[in-house]
């Protein structure tokens, strides 16, 4: 059976770590497990790669990965940090020789469209188009879709006042920007083997999920392994690993694993 694998291009929270203009001693540590870009994750399968969102940093995580081509991207949401780093995906349209399939919600495909809008503007008569990305748009919703060969099934999540996508593809899923999974969401993330999951510092935030409320999700889903992310600066990597449950990790920046 061919293997198929994951690995963290980011993991940390929108404005990263280290933060600009900090001297905490995360923000300051030598340990590279406490240096985050921003969250990206990446989906190798048999029949291609598949990267879920396109952060500010994606040119430096994807040569960091030494990642090839990808094939197909997956949007969990239209924020910033999630988002700002799409222009990169300009050489892989010549890699691919096609656009490069985007695999979104109406409101991130509309929010694609208003910032990138160079992307998307007709030339006129006599005039060159510049070097600019070429996409193309997959609408999703929350019935499964095929992905490369692979059956991949958007999971409604909430994060604060926005309603965003997780992702599950066999027996791993991906929810990172969430503090509430409502019911019908936690009955799709039954029986995993892997979750990932949004866990941003101990002390309770509107918008994600704080360490206990996460530990509090794990717990009632029952996965054999959970990881841990986008992670902010008060989160000390070796510090918080040592009060873990077991089977119970926080993610890094360039951890891999197989599923």
């Amino acid at each position: 059976m061919s293997m198929r694998s994951f690995t963290f291009l980011g993991t940390g929270t929108s404005v990263g770590v280290p933060m600009i203009g900090c001297d905490c001693k995360v923000c300051t540590s030598d340990n590279p497990r406490n240096h985050r870009f921003r969250c990206a994750g990446l989906i190798k399968l048999p029949n291609g790669n598949i990267l879920i969102d396109t952060p500010p940093e994606l040119r430096l995580q994807l040569l960091r990965a030494k990642v090839g081509a990808i094939h197909s991207v997956l949007f969990t949401h239209y924020h910033a940090d999630h988002l700002h780093g799409l222009d990169d995906l300009r050489p892989i349209q010549h890699l691919l020789g096609q656009p490069v399939p985007l695999y979104c919600a109406e409101d991130v495909e509309d929010r694609i469209r208003s910032a990138f809008s160079y992307a998307f503007e007709t030339v006129k008569p006599g005039k060159t188009k510049t070097y600019v990305p070429k996409l193309s748009f997959e609408r999703i919703k929350t019935s499964p879709i095929n992905v490369l060969g692979e059956l991949v099934t958007p999971v409604p999540l909430v994060h604060g006042n926005f309603d965003v996508l997780g992702f599950r593809i066999k027996a791993m899923a991906y929810c990172t920007d969430v503090n509430h999974i409502p019911e019908t969401s936690m009955e799709l993330l039954q029986g995993l083997d892997i979750l990932i999951l949004d866990a941003l510092r101990d002390k309770p935030h509107p918008a994600h999920f704080n360490l206990e409320q996460a530990l509090e999700v794990i717990k009632l889903l029952k996965p054999k392994q959970a990881y841990l992310t986008h992670l902010c600066h008060d989160m000390d990597h070796d510090e918080v690993e040592s009060r873990l449950p077991k089977g119970v990790n926080l993610a890094y920046d360039g951890f891999s694993f197989e599923f």
